[in-house]
């Protein structure tokens, strides 16, 4: 049961727990390759679901979503639109500086009981001081301004946290859809570049031995969690990450895609401090995510989310993201200037042996 008070602010007062088959929720993003998958949970256990954003990419989005078109980067704008709303969540996915969420505190304050904001898993210190990783490791990674970002996102929302504010923070790890290629060196606007080397039987290149441990997520398996955060009390004020259990070394993820494509790994190791004077733009990803290994215990996110499960394995999703690159012309474009780079790191590592 839901009691609204007409107050200016429309803020809402919740007398009980409520179910989340009667919840109205607010998206700020929603097409994202986590959100996207949400969405269509939600909608499914039957969220009245809304979402804000500029309506670019709403095709993603699951049948039941009511839109709310505007810029979220458009303070005044998205005033107007919230007049009259009240939601039980506001869950928030693409603010990443303090900027944002100082925004979004002075935007949604008295509109919603709860505010859920999207951390990462990689703002956890690095070097990780011991594995698995729990929520009692604090936060600081000095190689990636992304993550030192969130981070203090963090630090700003839990000081704000008030019983008419519930600030909830869920940090995802590597989290993938059907479209995505796992690797730790690929372009990133034009995956393609991976799938043309192995074609032609040119080395892909592993970063130090390979032999890292790294946690996967599928986006579906992170929304059934997901969706038992929404409203839930017993989350006000904590953080938490959400991530599988499906590990793997990095050399396995390349023998899966080389198996999707149909040949032999062709793999060339090379430390990661000399792959970094090639590309130094890998710094923050390579230092401060993926070199070391990430194994997580989520015994605290199971705790509160009843429908939490780990059960997609990744060599079954990596077929369909190969099928998708093969036989889709318009994907198919290499990323001439990253491929060379990677030739030449490649040519100059073994001349330097």
């Amino acid at each position: 049961m839901v009691l609204l008070l007409t107050t200016p602010n429309y803020l809402l007062v919740l007398s009980m727990k409520i179910r989340s088959d009667f919840m109205k929720v607010l998206f700020i993003g929603g097409t994202g390759i986590i959100s996207t998958a949400v969405s269509k949970t939600a909608v499914d256990r039957g969220v009245d679901l809304y979402v804000l954003n500029r309506g670019k990419r709403n095709d993603k989005l699951p049948e039941g979503v009511t839109i709310l078109q505007g810029d979220i980067y458009n303070p005044n704008e998205v005033k107007n639109i919230l007049e009259g709303h009240c939601f039980d969540s506001i869950v928030q996915w693409i603010s990443f500086t303090v900027d944002h969420v100082k925004r979004d505190y002075e935007l949604f304050k008295g509109f919603t009981k709860q505010y859920i904001f999207i951390s990462s898993a990689s703002a956890y210190y690095k070097p990780i001081p011991y594995l698995p990783i729990t929520e009692e490791i604090p936060l600081g990674n000095k190689y990636w301004e992304y993550s030192e970002n969130k981070k203090k996102c963090e630090e700003y929302l839990l000081s704000v946290h008030n019983p008419n504010f519930n600030v909830t923070i869920i940090r995802p790890s590597h989290t993938y859809n059907d479209e995505m290629l796992i690797a730790q060196l690929k372009s990133h606007s034009k995956p393609y570049t991976l799938i043309n080397r192995m074609l032609q039987n040119k080395p892909v290149i592993l970063p130090d031995d390979g032999r890292s441990l790294w946690t996967l997520t599928y986006n579906q398996d992170f929304a059934s969690a997901f969706v038992d955060i929404l409203g839930n009390e017993d989350t006000y004020g904590e953080y938490y990450h959400l991530t599988g259990e499906k590990v793997y070394t990095w050399e396995r993820l390349n023998e899966m895609i080389c198996e999707a494509v149909g040949v032999t790994p062709n793999i060339i190791k090379i430390p990661t401090d000399y792959i970094l004077k090639y590309f130094p733009e890998f710094k923050g990803e390579l230092y401060g995510d993926k070199k070391e290994s990430a194994i997580f215990d989520n015994s605290k996110i199971k705790e509160v989310a009843p429908n939490w499960i780990s059960k997609t394995d990744y060599s079954s999703i990596v077929k369909k993201a190969v099928y998708r690159l093969l036989n889709n012309s318009a994907l198919q474009e290499v990323d001439v200037e990253f491929d060379q780079r990677y030739d030449d790191l490649i040519q100059n590592y073994k001349s330097s042996l």
